[in-house]
């Protein structure tokens, strides 16, 4: 383990579940993904980092996809909510699997496999260095798991939240469509907003802007990214709300 202090010490990481789909699959989990995430994350709690971490249903079941099929919105949503219950339980196991002591709490009541949620016990939990999976998303239908990431970072007292996603960063097209895509350094939110660049839902955006909350958005699945930034190296995109920043952002090579 590091003995030195890493530069970022609470973190909340927000996981999409299409993630965990890996290159070939339509649906489920991919087990080498989800043991190479947990071994990211070990080594990012080796460095001293408290991890909280919230993770999503996509690859099991896209409620709002659904939805529009005939599926009521609130039902599909109560649905995709069991969905990350079920990735929550994976990513659990996986962690354990590499020696990590680990609590999952759910927004909805399951007390046979998770704790309920209750933000003094998930900050206790991170002070005795477990990580802590946040399942279910808020608990409420309407609400995306990225709002269930932003009111969980806020809860926690997290110095920021991280989305780790299949592409590093935040950028000026869809770099998977688009090989002319640029990728911002550094990013306003509200600019991010104006450009309407859809990384994370107007809700949890509204949220971390009220409070300020600093995002980083990185590729999950490159080795060693997430380490990198518990150090404090730049990696991906920041997204910023500080109004005095020299430029509202910076472009560099994808």
């Amino acid at each position: 383990m590091s003995t030195g202090s890493p530069a970022h010490t609470r973190i909340l990481l927000k996981l999409s579940g299409e993630a965990l789909l890996g290159a070939d699959r339509e649906f489920g989990i991919d087990e080498t993904v989800i043991r190479n995430y947990a071994r990211e994350i070990k080594n990012a709690v080796e460095l001293g980092a408290e991890l909280a971490i919230v993770i999503g249903g996509g690859n099991i079941f896209r409620g709002v996809q659904n939805a529009m099929k005939g599926m009521t919105r609130a039902h599909a949503d109560y649905m995709g909510m069991l969905a990350t219950m079920i990735n929550g339980m994976a990513l659990q196991d996986a962690l354990e699997q590499v020696g990590l002591q680990t609590r999952l709490q759910s927004s909805i009541k399951m007390e046979e496999i998770a704790e309920p949620f209750i933000r003094r016990r998930a900050i206790r939990h991170l002070e005795k260095g477990r990580v802590v999976i946040f399942g279910a998303g808020t608990g409420n239908p309407y609400f995306t798991t990225d709002t269930a990431a932003a009111l969980r970072g806020l809860e926690i007292d997290a110095e920021m939240i991280l989305k780790g996603t299949r592409v590093n960063g935040v950028f000026t097209a869809d770099p998977e469509e688009d090989d002319s895509a640029k990728r911002f350094v550094q990013i306003h939110g509200d600019e991010m907003i104006r450009r309407n660049l859809q990384v994370m839902d107007m809700t949890a955006l509204t949220l971390c802007r009220e409070s300020s909350m600093p995002l980083r958005i990185f590729d999950m699945g490159t080795q060693g990214n997430l380490s990198r930034i518990v150090q404090g190296e730049a990696v991906g995109t920041q997204v910023h709300w500080n109004e005095e920043a020299d430029a509202p952002y910076v472009t560099a090579a994808s």
